[in-house]
């Protein structure tokens, strides 16, 4: 306030003593312009403030967040008992690009579950996948092609897993085919402890479903309930659907 004071005082008395003279400042000079780069042209400032501009310039910066693992994965059923995952990974990539595949085999007996999960690069590929391959052929099968089955909740896993562990493994064991979608466990195994000892049943499900495979395995005590399962309940109908049994 002082120097502002001191400053006026100094001006009033020059004036006075010369009024005819310009008016000339003893005041140091400031340059107040602020750099160019804090304001952005009157243009760029129109463009920001129109909605639809804004919207389409972090439409362009944002990065669009890739297809979640859910939306690319693909069931594929019904293969060949022979066909590999690479094999079936070369039919697929004639439709899109594939991420991964992978054949489902049964851990206990080795042999393909006849159905495989397939993992496209994008979902546009995925659909477009579904739309190519389901209802064709592939070594004399119709496949199945789809979106894979809604995620099991905690609770259903916990109990497939339960289930699971009550499972008995034996090397006296029969494989169970064509089994209907309704058939549990418990429906395998007392159907067969009609014709012999059973040890344990399991039904096989679909990886992170609740989803029957359509087949089970039932282990016996002895190599002779195993024969006479198979000659007994082979082509039997258990729950409207002829079954076949053979040794696993």
């Amino acid at each position: 306030m002082a120097t502002i004071a001191s400053s006026s005082s100094l001006l009033s008395s020059t004036f006075l003593q010369n009024p005819t003279k310009p008016f000339k400042s003893h005041l140091p000079k400031h340059n107040f312009q602020l750099p160019r780069h804090q304001f952005p042209p009157l243009k760029e400032l129109i463009h920001i403030s129109n909605p639809r501009r804004l919207y389409s310039v972090i439409a362009q910066v944002s990065t669009a967040e890739p297809s979640s693992e859910a939306d690319r994965r693909l069931y594929v059923g019904n293969i060949p008992r022979t066909i590999t995952t690479d094999e079936l990974r070369k039919i697929v990539e004639k439709h899109g690009a594939v991420e991964k595949a992978e054949v489902m085999y049964d851990k206990y007996s080795g042999r393909s579950r006849r159905f495989a999960f397939v993992t496209m690069k994008s979902a546009e590929e995925a659909i477009a996948t579904i739309e190519k391959l389901n209802g064709t052929e592939i070594g004399g099968r119709t496949i199945k092609v789809n979106a894979t089955e809604k995620p099991l909740t905690s609770s259903d896993v916990s109990f497939l897993q339960v289930d699971d562990s009550k499972f008995i493994d034996s090397p006296y064991k029969v494989y169970v085919g064509n089994l209907a979608k309704n058939v549990t466990t418990e429906t395998l195994k007392d159907f067969f402890s009609e014709k012999g000892k059973v040890l344990s049943a399991k039904v096989s499900r679909l990886p992170v479903t609740s989803k029957s495979s359509g087949y089970g395995f039932v282990t016996f005590s002895s190599e002779e309930d195993v024969e006479t399962a198979i000659s007994v309940l082979n082509n039997t109908v258990l729950e409207g659907q002829k079954i076949r049994v053979n040794k696993a």
